[in-house]
């Protein structure tokens, strides 16, 4: 979602993600552009991964190393250059948003082809339970205590979602579905009963998202036996606005797209905030239910994600 979750969404959807606000899916700071050029080069094609396809963009998983180094360029590109991250010295020497995660992930690209040409557009990064033991947890649990709903859901398969991204010039109804439709025709692949991971209000100070913070909290927190709280101390309580008063148009508006889209689907939020220095960004942690899934989303995919199929 995030996403930056591996963040980083840090951490879906047909009119869900549809809305392409700039500041939606990225995180970022200041230095030295990745060309167009440094983001087509080796490429590796698989037609078994290929997910779906609209128009001269196509949806699959990554199939090497050059692949995902690519998407870390991107990543690099929309987080440190586009946005207000502070890269590392390591990601400002490779131009590269690059984690210990990276490895243990599947990695998602939207891909544009043009006269024989392609070069990565979007990307989301992809971390299936079985990988999650081998990496020692999950992103999000820098941030979040996600025991509670991992308890209350014995046997259920999670998938968290992150590093969520799109060039800016595809910030469009179409790469957005196609990202979507990518990350649930994998999700039936590997059976996954909850997506979850982190969205992003761009910038540091919670009080600029009071209203979209009330919003939260009065219709869409996770239920209390299920709530992750904060595990850092620079967060704050969406419990805080809960009598507070907004303007729902405002407060609608200024959702970060990611978040807006999940919500759409019947995702739910946990009630703390976490305050994201590095990124410049106010993390929430987004949960979706696959059998809670809004029907009428649903079948704009097909069950079996057939509705964009290559």
């Amino acid at each position: 979602m995030t996403s930056k979750s591996g963040h980083k969404e840090k951490d879906s959807v047909s009119k869900t993600m549809l809305e392409h606000n700039q500041s939606a899916f990225v995180k970022s700071g200041k230095v030295m552009r990745a060309t167009a050029s440094q983001l087509a080069v080796g490429l590796h094609r698989s037609s078994e991964k290929i997910y779906g396809q609209i128009g001269s963009l196509e949806v699959r998983l990554a199939q090497s190393l050059a692949d995902i180094r690519l998407a870390q360029r991107l990543r690099y590109k929309v987080f440190y250059e586009e946005m207000s991250a502070k890269p590392s010295a390591s990601n400002r020497l490779l131009r590269r948003d690059k984690d210990r995660y990276d490895r243990y992930c599947d990695h998602l690209l939207v891909i544009e082809q043009n006269e024989g040409t392609e070069r990565i557009v979007g990307t989301y990064r992809l971390l299936l339970p079985e990988n999650m033991r081998t990496a020692g947890g999950y992103y999000s649990q820098g941030e979040f205590d996600l025991s509670k709903v991992l308890g209350q859901n014995p046997g259920q398969r999670f998938l968290e979602l992150g590093r969520s991204c799109i060039l800016p010039e595809f910030r469009s109804k179409r790469t957005m579905e196609l990202l979507w439709h990518g990350t649930w025709s994998y999700a039936l692949a590997n059976r996954i009963d909850v997506l979850f991971g982190c969205a992003s209000f761009e910038g540091t100070d919670p009080e600029a998202f009071s209203g979209s913070f009330a919003m939260l909290q009065q219709g869409s927190v996770l239920d209390e036996n299920e709530d992750c709280p904060s595990v850092i101390a620079d967060s704050v309580s969406l419990k805080t606005y809960a009598n507070a008063t907004f303007d729902p148009r405002r407060a609608l508006f200024a959702l970060p797209p990611l978040l807006k889209g999940y919500l759409r689907l019947g995702a739910k939020v946990a009630t703390n905030a976490v305050i994201d220095r590095q990124f410049g960004t106010t993390d929430v942690l987004v949960v979706l239910k696959v059998a809670e899934i809004s029907p009428r989303y649903l079948s704009h995919f097909k069950t079996d994600a057939s509705r964009f199929a290559a």
